[in-house]
């Protein structure tokens, strides 16, 4: 018996070391060397205090600033919390929930509403919104700054990423960038 099983646990203990631990180390490796900003993940520092990443969406609650989609996370953007809300279509709860976003928006803004504004991302912690959903929060922006929607338009356009190799994805725009950029023409 032990004949037989010696192969099976030497296989065993063969895989797990490359599967295990050399895989992950030359991944880590080649990451790192190759890619060191996306491997430590993207974040954005300030003043040598890191305030963020480019992968992971913020809650920005203040009127003066762009917000992002609305996270089915948790607590938010809790990064450990990753998750869709997993509720249906004729779940009552997304359908109130997605009605008093509807009109607190409508408030701000008569125009129709971007749905990127109104629905959750699969994994609830989308750091991007498209250019629509960017356009449709001028004049919150505008009215609270005291800025012109012109100059708002601008900088939107100036964010904007397009397709990657042009035919991959749909253009968007990072909110924690464009709140940065924001920041930093109104000081």
């Amino acid at each position: 018996m032990i004949s037989h099983l010696r192969p099976a646990l030497v296989l065993l203990a063969l895989l797990t070391l490359i599967t295990g631990v050399l895989y992950p180390l030359a991944v880590t490796g080649l990451s790192q060397t190759l890619f060191p900003h996306q491997a430590m993940g993207s974040l954005i520092s300030r003043n040598g205090k890191t305030i963020g990443s480019a992968l992971i969406g913020q809650n920005f609650a203040s009127a003066g600033y762009f917000h992002g989609r609305p996270s089915a996370a948790g607590n938010g953007y809790d990064g450990a919390n990753s998750s869709g809300s997993n509720l249906g279509p004729t779940s009552k709860k997304l359908i109130d929930r997605v009605t008093a976003d509807a009109k607190a928006l409508h408030s701000e803004n008569p125009a129709p509403i971007p749905v990127d504004l109104i629905t959750t991302s699969a994994s609830g912690l989308d750091p991007d919104i498209t250019p629509a959903a960017a356009y449709f929060q001028v004049p919150r922006i505008a009215a609270a700054r005291h800025l012109d929607p012109a100059r708002l338009r601008a900088l939107i356009a100036a964010h904007i990423e397009p397709r990657l190799l042009g035919v991959i994805g749909e253009p968007r725009i990072n909110v924690l960038a464009l709140n940065l950029s924001l920041d930093a023409q109104t000081r």
